[in-house]
């Protein structure tokens, strides 16, 4: 069965320099989630954090700014 979001995904607007969560809802929980940005996959830093709670997955960007868009 795939894994599909319950939710559209919506765009964001945040001011530069702070921190943002991008968090959406998955049919399936835990199931292993990859973000990217175009088409380079996005690593664990101090700048990308990554949690995941049963349904739940959230990138959090830390000091935003325009090329994060």
């Amino acid at each position: 069965v795939p894994v599909l979001f319950k939710q559209t995904l919506e765009n964001m607007e945040m001011e530069e320099g702070k921190t943002v969560s991008l968090r959406c809802e998955l049919t399936k929980p835990d199931a292993p989630v990859v973000w990217k940005k175009g088409g380079d996959t996005l690593q664990a830093s101090a700048k990308y954090e990554m949690k995941q709670k049963g349904t739940v997955t959230e990138l959090v960007i830390h000091n935003a700014e325009a090329e994060d868009a």
